[in-house]
């Protein structure tokens, strides 16, 4: 028999209006799209919090109410991302996800209001049995209003604790339109919201089958099939550790883990409890009478005393609760799968799955949005509300900003891309403070794979990225942006030009005190006194050496230029001004820097005829590696690479500029650059700057307290790899990064194996991603010897970075075929 030739005779739904839903027997329903907390994002604190929550807002609810809560999980493919920047990498990342699969999730919330005169469904009596509908013409015009009321107060009390969100379902989202079906059509015809409205067949009478669509019906509606125990959450093994337990949803596994299409109906029935305990007195009675002809009766009669006694001692609310899941599957053959993943998902609660047959019909006929009333009170089981309330889902998938503002991760269930805004949306919600950035994790962990990924995002959003780097771990994603690269072997030394302008810019204060603090630097020992005088005619000569380029445009602006200037006029016009040598030593000045000069040791430093624009350029990386602990150069550098930045910081408004510092401790180290990092790590947001630090041993922080404080203190963003190595003393780490409990189990839960990593928006927002790559990216940010020499004899050979990731791509995934 199909049903739907009759249906539209007996569908139990009146009429929508006023953005509710009233059936034909007088009952009104308002429903609600419920946005819930990401799962494995939770504590367990936070899970009791939640818990408690749907207790308080239910028991304003008003007596003969009912809670219908429907979770749908429909299988999709990710179709890849809007509004990104096209280009290499990012077309191949689309190409990678396309077509990844993962459960939609969806979820409704129904609060109905029975009416007055209802007449208790059952498997005897229940809608679907009716040929006809015969609508109430009568409604007390008095029950809206007051239930309305409650359910104000119902919202209001969910809300508060911040952890869900309501939104108040209007009447074409309720009944549909033309182009999208509402939740009624959702239901019946097992559709998703944004799928076109399409009519099928619902078969009911030997088995379930709505058009295609083969489905089953598992139901816990007998407390003989309940757990022996249950709560807010349960214990996930597979992140927990020996240190850590790791909780979920008490029921997440009947959803987001439930690997197939399925809904999860959730009920609660709130009566009239003076009627139910009174009921239950009388059934206590009864089993008394009989409980010497059956022991069976006499342990009825304990628990319905024991029940009562509860009660009325703890103020207990007693209800009626049921639950279901209704999956479906295309493939009939598949039916036999889905049962077996039920059945497990309902062993992994302690609970027993009952494969409905008999009663499907009504129970699912039941659960159409607006139809709760009509639910058979012999499927249901008594409980309190605090046990009844475990049973309903507390989680949903990863949330997504959107992908043209954030960075793409994936989630760590089922592997989908979700983009995640680390910088602006968590400021303006208040979650952070600021932009500092800390990436910690031990060697093989993957922070050059996520910084680099970071940056590359960055990059491509217009930010300019400025690295100090040890062990040349951007150097193939510098390449390919095209950026400036510094590093120093004997072949191609270290190269700066700190005394260029570009065309247009002329010499303002905060270049002026730059190259000052330079030319002390390269002057003066760290033990030797500057003086005022000195000061002053360091900024004469810098002032006449630029006013005299002006009037020699055949000059190029270099240190040597800078000092034929000092040898050639400079030294006359100290003469003329009588300065004494010991206001400034012009002689002892130009000895002590002749090694800059041409033909002198360091003369490549300072002269560079190339990549002179470094303001304007967008992705600039200077490795220090082979001169970390060179007396001369490496504190040169270290002024550059802060001139550098304080340059892109002050001159390139409303642009986002990023400092990352990768290993390059030495720099940490030195007094300047620490008071400089500090002055950053507090300073830069006002800049729409990200300072950013990445290290594999948090002790290099903790040694330097002004550092510790800077940086620690100042990173809201704090990026974390796979700790379990460091367990046993995680303690440490933990008071370090004042981090909590929660952030504490989810870290440990960390496998570096899954491409895992934890982040942690201003110790408020913690969640654990995988930084999954495509075969394109992770070739472009490898840093691994035997392939980075690989990508670039590829490139070498094809004529370009792309051209030669392309091509090593392509071999390796034949090869893998």
């Amino acid at each position: 028999m199909s049903l739907f030739n009759s249906a539209e005779k007996i569908f139990p739904i009146y009429k929508v209006e006023h953005d509710c839903m009233v059936s034909v027997q007088g009952d009104l329903t308002v429903a609600f799209r419920v946005q819930m907390p990401e799962i494995f994002t939770l504590s367990e604190e936070e899970y009791e919090t939640y818990h408690q929550s749907w207790v308080r807002a239910i028991k304003v609810l008003p007596k003969n109410s009912i809670l219908h809560k429907q979770d749908k999980y429909l299988k999709n493919n990710y179709n890849g991302a809007e509004g990104l920047t096209q280009n290499f990498l990012t077309t191949a990342a689309d190409r990678h996800f396309k077509g990844r699969s993962y459960l939609d999730h969806t979820c409704y919330l129904m609060l109905t209001q029975k009416a007055a005169d209802r007449k208790q469904a059952n498997s005897a009596f229940s809608g679907i049995m009716r040929k006809t509908i015969v609508p109430k013409q009568t409604t007390d015009v008095k029950m809206l209003p007051e239930f309305l009321e409650k359910v104000g107060q119902f919202e209001r009390i969910l809300c508060d604790s911040r952890l869900i969100g309501l939104t108040r379902l209007k009447d074409d989202e309720l009944s549909g339109t033309a182009q999208r079906p509402g939740i009624l059509e959702q239901y019946c015809f097992l559709q998703s919201a944004t799928d076109l409205p399409m009519l099928k067949d619902i078969h009911l009478k030997d088995r379930l089958q709505i058009g295609d669509q083969h489905a089953q019906l598992f139901t816990l509606g007998d407390a003989e099939d309940l757990p022996a125990f249950c709560g807010s959450r349960m214990t996930y093994d597979k992140y927990s550790t020996d240190k850590t337990k790791f909780p979920m949803g008490f029921t997440t596994q009947l959803n987001l883990l439930l690997e197939c299409n399925h809904i999860y109906n959730q009920y609660l029935f709130i009566g009239d409890t003076g009627k139910i305990l009174k009921a239950l007195e009388a059934k206590k009675l009864r089993l008394q009478s009989l409980s010497a002809y059956s022991r069976e009766n006499s342990i009825g009669r304990d628990a319905t005393n024991d029940f009562l006694n509860e009660a009325i001692s703890q103020q207990r609310l007693p209800v009626k609760a049921h639950f279901n899941v209704l999956a479906w599957t295309d493939q009939r053959e598949e039916l036999q799968n889905i049962k077996n993943l039920v059945g497990s998902a309902m062993a992994q609660i302690g609970a027993s799955s009952k494969h409905e047959s008999d009663g499907a019909a009504q129970i699912w006929w039941a659960g159409i949005p607006g139809n709760a009333a009509d639910f058979p009170v012999n499927d249901t089981f008594d409980t309190f509300l605090e046990q009844g309330t475990c049973f309903l889902n507390l989680e949903s998938n990863y949330r997504s900003d959107p992908p043209p503002e954030g960075i793409r991760f994936c989630d760590r269930l089922t592997g989908k891309p979700v983009f995640v805004d680390l910088f602006d949306a968590p400021r303006k919600a208040g979650i952070t403070s600021n932009m500092g950035m800390l990436v910690c994790g031990t060697s093989g962990g993957g922070k050059s794979m996520t910084v680099n990924h970071i940056l590359r995002t960055l990059y491509d959003q217009g930010a300019h990225c400025v690295t100090v780097d040890i062990g040349g771990s951007y150097k193939g994603l510098c390449e390919l942006v095209g950026g400036y690269y510094f590093t120093y072997d004997e072949h191609t030394p270290i190269r700066f030009n700190p005394f260029y302008l570009p065309d247009g810019q002329g010499l303002d204060t905060e270049k002026k005190e730059s190259l000052k603090a330079l030319l002390v630097t390269l002057w003066k020992q760290e033990n030797e006194s500057f003086m005022r005088s000195e000061y002053v005619a360091l900024s004469n000569a810098l002032q006449g050496y630029y006013q005299h380029l002006e009037k020699h445009n055949s000059i190029f602006p270099c240190f040597d230029s800078f000092y034929n200037y000092l040898q050639d006029y400079y030294v006359d016009i100290l003469k003329g001004q009588r300065v004494k040598d010991k206001d400034f030593d012009i002689d002892n000045f130009l000895y002590v820097l002749r090694p800059y000069y041409q033909g002198g040791e360091f003369d490549y430093l300072l002269n560079a005829k190339d990549n002179l624009n470094l303001l304007e350029q967008r992705f600039v990386v200077i490795e220090l590696d082979s001169i970390k602990d060179h007396p001369i150069l490496f504190p040169v550098v270290t002024l550059i690479v802060m001139e550098l930045f304080l340059s892109k910081m002050r001159k390139l408004k409303g642009v986002r500029k990023v400092l990352t510092i990768d290993e390059a401790w030495k720099a940490i180290a030195n007094s300047g650059m620490a008071g400089f990092i500090q002055y950053a790590f507090k300073t830069m947001r006002k800049f729409n700057g990200v300072p950013n630090v990445v290290t594999q041993e948090l002790d290099d922080l903790v040694s330097s307290p002004i550092i510790k404080d800077a940086i620690i203190n100042n990173a809201s963003i704090q990026i974390l790899m796979d700790m379990r190595t460091f367990m046993n003393k995680f303690d440490k780490l933990q008071d370090t990064l004042g981090m909590s409990d929660k952030g504490k189990a989810q870290v440990l839960s960390v496998n570096k194996d899954n491409r895992e990593i934890y982040i942690s928006l201003g110790g408020q927002v913690m969640k654990v991603y995988k930084n999954e790559l495509s075969p394109e990216e992770y070739y472009a940010y490898t840093t691994e010897g035997k392939e980075r020499v690989m990508v670039q004899d590829y490139a070498a050979k094809y004529g370009s970075v792309e051209k030669g990731i392309a091509v090593l791509v392509r071999e390796k995934q034949m090869i893998t075929k």
